[in-house]
């Protein structure tokens, strides 16, 4: 298990090695990288401010990936999520999941995505021409989570 919350940005192959490293019972390795969009609510995004609450963050996503592994045969899990200030094209978020078949590896690496985007304590606040603004939870985010309690 591999959980990180950090200000500064992260490789993805080094991350993927890591994950891997002496291990020759994997199969299946997926990784989710997301980036900050160029647009917020319309407009020309400057930069995206995450914020969180150091200890309680970090035990909301061990809680997340724990629930992952409870589902699916994992490997391995890495997940890093960055804060701060970020600039468009900027990388925010890696989950790495690992398994001996592609089709866990891929349903964790969804469900841990919609649970992030849904369950960890952070903030948003988007700044364009026309200023900040925090961003608000989307309803298509807690329709995709949503499935997964079925």
């Amino acid at each position: 298990m591999s959980v990180r919350v950090q200000e500064d940005d992260f490789d993805i192959g080094a991350e993927i090695d890591a994950l891997c490293e002496g291990r020759v019972d994997i199969g299946a390795v997926v990784s989710f990288t997301g980036l900050v969009r160029d647009m917020g609510g319309g407009a020309q995004l400057s930069s995206m401010a995450l914020e969180h609450y150091p200890g309680m963050t970090e035990r909301a996503l061990e809680t997340i990936e724990a629930e992952a592994r409870a589902r699916w045969p994992l490997q391995g899990v890495t997940i890093i999520h960055r804060y701060g200030e970020l600039a468009p094209g900027a990388r925010i978020v890696l989950v790495l999941t690992a398994s001996p078949h592609r089709a866990a590896a891929f349903e964790a690496a969804e469900f841990l995505m919609d649970y992030l985007k849904t369950r960890a304590p952070f903030w948003k606040k988007e700044t364009t021409e026309h200023g900040g603004h925090w961003v608000d939870a989307r309803e298509a985010d807690d329709l995709a989570e949503e499935r997964w309690r079925q």
